[in-house]
């Protein structure tokens, strides 16, 4: 069972994807930082000196009553909340993720339609009678010389 564990584990597509998962969550890491410290501060600032990763309602006060100053704070208290400005974050990182997603998938394909081989086009047929290769426009055999009825 190890052996077998150990072949399926070694293996160039496992380990390939194992890179690419790691390389992933870097990226998505990158993506999240880019979003939430780079983004949107512009962004909340353009709207209104909104705080996005601030936005949320209290469903149930916590052990202090509200009002809270911050998420952080509510948290902090026990409130309930819902936080809708962490998933306008996350929603803006899945479409950049996606996005760049996309353009990776794009380059890739374009580069596999630059190396597909175009099969040539047909020019020759073969014979009924004798089964040799004649051209698509004859039409007698130059083998058998028979009559090649199209």
């Amino acid at each position: 069972m190890f052996k077998e564990f150990k072949e399926f584990a070694l293996r160039g597509s496992v380990l390939d994807m194992a890179i690419g998962i790691i390389i992933g969550a870097a990226f998505g890491a990158i993506v999240t930082s880019l979003v939430s410290d780079v983004l949107m501060p512009p962004l909340g600032l353009l709207i209104g000196r909104v705080d996005f990763a601030n936005l949320y309602i209290v469903l149930a006060s916590g052990k202090v009553p509200g009002p809270y100053l911050s998420l952080a704070a509510a948290q902090q208290a026990g409130a309930v909340t819902v936080n809708y400005g962490l998933f306008v974050n996350r929603i803006i990182s899945f479409l950049i993720v996606a996005f760049a997603l996309f353009l990776v998938i794009r380059s890739v394909n374009r580069m596999k339609r630059k190396t597909e081989v175009v099969p040539a086009a047909v020019t020759t047929k073969e014979c009924p009678f004798c089964f040799s290769t004649i051209s698509l426009k004859a039409t007698r055999c130059p083998h058998c010389t028979s009559d090649i009825h199209v």
